[in-house]
């Protein structure tokens, strides 16, 4: 399962998403857009949003904290 997590430190809707994902015990790949340009530009070329989260989950695109899309998403493996 290919899991990444656009984000930024000021964000608490981030850290949320971080700690589901951990307590599922998933390994995901983060990406600061405040930090990096090349992932801000790659979550909005995805994504269409400028706000974080955006998650994706095996190419499947979740903006925000949704914690029932992400389980959906999550269990599809």
């Amino acid at each position: 399962m290919k899991i990444k997590i656009y984000t930024t430190k000021t964000c608490p809707w981030c850290e949320k998403t971080k700690k589901l994902l951990k307590s599922k015990k998933v390994k995901f790949k983060e990406a600061d857009i405040s930090k990096n340009s090349a992932a801000r530009r790659e979550m909005i070329k995805k994504s269409g949003q400028l706000g974080v989260p955006v998650i994706e989950i095996n190419g499947k695109i979740i903006v925000g904290f949704d914690q029932k899309a992400i389980e959906k998403a999550l269990s599809k493996k």
